[in-house]
């Protein structure tokens, strides 16, 4: 294997990292220098190489690290990962997309062999070998869905299309913007992001379900969505708020650097091709205020972008309560400079 990966935490003592390269490809959301809502949705995969959009799947640093988080939540509470009996065949379908996709763009560190439904899949990173058969659940250990995502980097929903709406029958939900699974399961599209502020009145999750509802075989797409957290926490669930909530309110002026997180959801979608359902990926991805700012472009765009924020979106964003610890923050990084059209650093 060639890609290293961290030996970090994502709580306790909070020993997450960035290194220098995982800082550089981090998706950066703001394309411009205001923030507001916008379907912003463009076809994936595809991108600059090295990127996370470069591939179906992205694997980075804190694979390993990750699938160790995932798998401490769900000891805690199985109720993260749930299917409703009609979404077993979506959950091969996700299965087949992974599996393949993870084999054909790294094929160092994944390997899958199929004779017709008899599959042999190897996971190097993290020392998995399993043969078993497609379609037949009595030949893995849990269910197809569960099996895949214990293994894949970012949450997964699965909605099936019904009555001209995309309902939210199946997840695996561990590292969650503060919403519960075992609250929003079997919830129609609407309803699943009826706390959204002022979206639902500006027409965008209108126009996201148009679009997702046409979202065809052989078609997938990406958009960015953010939000704020202080520490490296990935479970930021509402059923442990009582762990992550308080953090909030440790933040300093002197701290607020290493403590705050600009917090970045690659958020994609895949028509699955057996089932009709969609696939929904949602991959966290977490740097702190010094990651952000050490890029000169970010920094500057940053300040900007939570200086002048819509106040019912810095609450909802879940960061009003140190707006002012980070604003002031970044306010030294902004030099006054145009900041180039995009995403990407300079």
């Amino acid at each position: 294997m060639t890609m290293q990966f961290n030996d970090e935490t994502f709580r306790g003592d909070y020993s997450y990292f960035n290194s220098p390269a995982a800082v550089k490809r981090f998706p950066f959301p703001f394309d411009q220098d205001s923030y507001m809502y916008s379907v912003n949705i463009e076809q994936h995969p595809g991108g600059p190489k090295g990127s996370p959009f470069e591939f179906a799947f992205d694997v980075d640093e804190h694979y390993v690290a990750e699938m160790k988080d995932r798998e401490i939540t769900l000891a805690g509470d199985p109720m993260r990962c749930q299917s409703l009996p009609h979404m077993e065949l979506a959950g091969w379908d996700l299965l087949e997309l992974i599996m393949v996709s993870k084999a054909r763009d790294y094929p160092e560190l994944f390997k899958l062999t199929r004779d017709g439904n008899d599959w042999h899949w190897v996971n190097k990173p993290l020392g998995i070998e399993k043969r078993f058969t497609f379609l037949d659940p009595t030949t893995l250990p849990c269910g197809p869905m569960e099996y895949i995502t214990r293994q894949a980097q970012g949450d997964f929903a699965l909605l099936h299309e019904r009555e001209g709406n995309l309902w939210l029958d199946a997840g695996m939900i561990t590292s969650q913007a503060d919403w519960s699974l075992d609250f929003d399961v079997g919830m129609n599209f609407f309803e699943w992001h009826a706390p959204v502020p002022k979206a639902r009145k500006m027409g965008v999750f209108d126009k996201a379900l148009k679009f997702l509802l046409a979202v065809g075989q052989d078609q997938s797409y990406r958009r960015l969505n953010w939000t704020m957290t202080v520490n490296p926490r990935l479970d930021t669930s509402p059923e442990n708020y009582h762990k992550w909530g308080p953090e909030k309110r440790t933040v300093t002026p002197e701290n607020v650097g290493k403590k705050q997180f600009l917090r970045v959801e690659l958020q994609t979608f895949w028509r699955l091709p057996r089932s009709n359902a969609l696939a929904f990926p949602i991959r966290c991805y977490l740097a702190n205020l010094e990651d952000i700012a050490s890029q000169p472009k970010w920094g500057r765009r940053l300040h900007r972008v939570l200086r002048d924020i819509d106040p019912d979106l810095a609450e909802y964003k879940g960061f009003a309560v140190n707006q002012k610890y980070i604003v002031d923050y970044l306010s030294q990084f902004d030099d006054g400079a145009e900041t180039s059209p995009g995403i990407f650093p300079d």
